[in-house]
């Protein structure tokens, strides 16, 4: 998968000219956190986000009158609280090395472009749902962990054990185990078409250990 395949595309965009206040209203009205920052142009110079718009805002226990807090935020500009050292993300880039840039920076979002052109954002919400749909989340069914031997071959033959069976694998996940002292893996395998009990006694001869079994 790949960031333009899971990105929002032609997100909204403002200008560092409108008041922060105004941004703010925005992104609560769109119920969105990010918002890039456009120049006269179209050239992305920079990103604002809610939280750089709240840090900019009055305390709640500031003396200023609620007309002089108004007065301050409008006359505050996107421009003066914006991140202007962009950390973008091509289109045809993986979804992992987006999840890689996002940890590194510490960031929630990266503008997408094609050549020098705002394309779309990503953000660590859209990885989440990719996530979500990987393990098969939202799709009903036996949701099993188990660990398994660093062997190549390995989930090929409980794939097929769980085939043989009737099952069918609508989510998996791999991650390597970090506790145990021999090179081990953790997989978990969302399953439909077969019962918590079958799907049990299918997989215990090509496995480690199961670690845990449920219904959802």
């Amino acid at each position: 998968m790949l960031v333009r395949d899971r990105m929002t595309p032609d997100p909204i965009k403002i200008t560092c000219e409108i008041p922060a206040s105004d941004a703010l209203e925005l992104m609560r009205m769109k119920k969105i956190r990010r918002l890039p920052v456009l120049n006269k142009t179209g050239g992305l110079i920079g990103i604002v986000s809610e939280k750089d718009l709240l840090y900019a805002s009055p305390s709640p226990v500031t003396s200023l009158s609620v007309w002089e807090i108004r007065e301050l935020m409008h006359m505050l500009t996107v421009k003066k609280v914006m991140t202007q050292k962009l950390v973008t993300i091509p289109e045809d880039a993986t979804l992992e090395e987006a999840a890689v840039l996002m940890i590194s920076n510490k960031i929630g979002g990266l503008p997408v472009l094609q050549g020098n052109r705002l394309t779309g954002i990503i953000t660590e919400t859209d990885l989440f749902k990719v996530f979500l749909n990987l393990l098969g989340g939202r799709r009903p069914g036996v949701r099993i962990t188990v660990l398994i031997p660093n062997v190549k071959g390995t989930i090929a033959q409980i794939s097929k054990a769980i085939f043989n069976a009737g099952g069918n694998i609508v989510g998996l996940g791999t991650i390597e185990f970090p506790k145990t002292d021999n090179e081990a893996w953790e997989c978990v395998f969302k399953v439909q078409g077969v019962s918590r009990v079958q799907l049990m006694d299918t997989v215990r001869p090509v496995v480690h250990e199961i670690t845990d079994i449920r219904s959802q």
